[in-house]
């Protein structure tokens, strides 16, 4: 099995703002391998997906950032919106 890598877009914390003006609400931040299958379904769902490498600009600790970074690791954050003119699909049980 190859593994499969998620190019990653630098940011700052004006990127972060740029996204947020645009409509982009963060998701999660994650590692890889689950980065890939996470982005993959939010595709199959509708969204549009920007992956922005994370660099441990954290509100608390992110020492794991730093940690991965030095072995080679690194995370990202998922921002989600729903593509223009997408259908909005609700559960009927909720």
């Amino acid at each position: 099995m190859v593994a499969r890598v998620i190019p990653l877009k630098k940011a700052a914390g004006k990127r972060q703002a740029e996204l947020i003006a645009q409509g982009w609400t963060k998701q999660t931040t994650i590692g890889e391998p689950r980065l890939s299958e996470l982005v993959e379904n939010y595709k199959a769902l509708g969204y549009e997906v920007e992956v922005v490498e994370q660099r441990g600009e954290t509100d608390g600790c992110g020492i794991c950032f730093d940690a991965g970074g030095e072995m080679g690791v690194y995370y990202a954050d998922i921002w989600l919106r729903k593509k223009a003119g997408a259908k909005s699909e609700q559960d009927d049980l909720f």
